[in-house]
């Protein structure tokens, strides 16, 4: 059978995205080996071209991105290039502003005049432009958390036509200062060491009389052959005790939150509370520090550049890398999740701690609660 070159480069760019040959084949029904003769062309092609001038690399480059984003467009669509344009167009009408519009209509095999006519015709009554406006506070969001909340709307903007959205600054702008976001770079720096300066209440005292007295918390960064994580924990002060952890993909408020979250809910704790963290901008965003007082937690803050200041959970996180992390080559994410998961269980049952007197963290609160209990 003749395949065209279009074809060629579909399977390439599938194969580049890290599909399996196998998967390949069966989902297109093309054999393996001539999947296998086109791919090692591709790769004896790309070899060779060390001489081919950067202008072409680009457009080859170019025109893979192209391909595989139009195949991107027809599996979220979910509907036949054969349909009424009627369906199609309310089908492609949500991707505007996500996708290039000329990949948009070419993957569709739409004339882009019918498409822009069908999008700015009536568009208060179209369903798209609000759900647009929501996916863009989604996109906004998740930037501002991920990058510390430095970000204001100029670079938001940038990151975003970087992954293919189509807006301006002004919209920008207007939809951060409709959800409350601003750079914390505009913020005075008088309030910052008001606010931030005042709020060590540790002070390197890291030992309490009682469970639930002093919680410290970091998050640390691990990268696996497949993916870097984050991994956010909170031990006790107490008994060292890793009360909560969680594994994200990115360092969010949203991470440490629910970390904390997951802590609370777990211990109950009652009377005072300290919280105690380094100046991360997710430690400090208006979120987790109103959640925090919401529910009567007094917060704390490492002093700048003094890691001495959370050396507790510094330790732990080394322990954690020198222990397990860095001597174990894992074969899937699944597998790195269930190690860390795995460890929190050993160093909180099984490992001892110098600070304990060599007990273990459970074993600590065991006798503390023994000799407490009413």
């Amino acid at each position: 059978m003749i395949y065209t070159e279009e074809v060629k480069w579909q399977i390439i760019a599938r194969y580049k995205s890290k599909k399996s040959i196998l998967s390949i084949s069966n989902e297109t029904g093309i054999p393996r080996s001539t999947i296998y003769r086109w791919i090692n062309d591709y790769k004896a092609k790309n070899s060779i071209n060390k001489t081919v001038k950067s202008k072409e690399i680009k457009e080859l480059e170019r025109k893979v991105e192209k391909l595989q984003t139009m195949l991107a467009i027809i599996r979220e669509l979910g509907i036949s290039i054969n349909a009424p344009l009627k369906e199609k167009l309310n089908a492609m009408a949500p991707l505007y502003g996500k996708y290039n519009v000329h990949w948009l209509c070419e993957a569709m095999q739409v004339d882009r005049g019918t498409f822009y006519n069908h999008i700015f015709r009536n568009k208060k009554d179209n369903t798209w432009y609000s759900k647009r406006r929501e996916i863009l506070r989604e996109e906004i969001l998740k930037i501002y958390e991920e990058n510390r909340q430095i970000f204001g709307a100029g670079k938001i903007t940038a990151i975003l036509k970087q992954k293919g959205y189509r807006t301006s600054e002004e919209t920008v702008s207007f939809l951060m200062h409709d959800m409350g976001l601003q750079s914390i770079r505009h913020r005075a720096k008088a309030i910052y060491e008001k606010e931030v300066k005042a709020k060590n209440k540790v002070n390197q005292q890291f030992q309490t009389t009682r469970p639930n007295e002093v919680w410290v918390s970091d998050v640390t960064y691990f990268r696996t052959p497949y993916n870097s994580y984050y991994i956010c924990v909170i031990l006790d002060l107490y008994s060292r005790k890793v009360i909560a952890h969680r594994i994200a993909l990115n360092n969010s408020t949203q991470l440490v939150k629910n970390t904390f979250k997951d802590a609370y809910e777990t211990r109950q704790p009652k009377g005072t509370l300290i919280f105690h963290s380094d100046r991360g901008g997710n430690y400090r965003s208006k979120t987790f520090c109103n959640y925090l007082k919401s529910l009567k937690v007094t917060q704390s803050f490492s002093r700048a550049y003094t890691p001495y200041d959370n050396s507790v959970v510094e330790s732990f996180f080394s322990s954690l890398k020198r222990e397990e992390l860095y001597r174990t080559k894992y074969r899937s994410d699944k597998e790195f999740k269930k190690a860390v998961d795995d460890y929190m269980v050993f160093y909180n049952s099984q490992r001892p701690h110098s600070n304990n007197n060599y007990r273990t963290p459970d074993a600590k609160e065991a006798e503390y609660y023994s000799k407490n209990s009413t």
